[in-house]
């Protein structure tokens, strides 16, 4: 492939990248653009849209549920000392 085309095809992906992250804050989706791009070649690799959002969003309930955990077991803790 020459340079030319490897440079334009570069930017076109950026330039779609820049475009859907913006649809993605717009919409609130707290996706990084790495982030983004992990799943946009996902997608293209034949992964479910559907599949992936739920993953991600399982992922995310499973996040905030470690951080409530870990908040209630410190405060737990500091409850003990006193």
């Amino acid at each position: 492939m020459p340079p030319n085309d490897r440079a334009e095809k570069q930017a076109a992906a950026q330039q779609a990248v820049d475009i859907l992250h913006e649809i993605a804050t717009i919409l609130n989706c707290h996706l990084d653009r790495r982030t983004l791009s992990i799943c946009i070649s996902m997608i293209e690799n034949g992964i479910s849209p559907e599949a992936l959002a739920n993953v991600i969003k399982e992922l995310r309930k499973q996040g905030q549920q470690a951080q409530l955990d870990s908040a209630t077991a410190t405060a737990a803790a500091a409850t003990r000392r006193r």
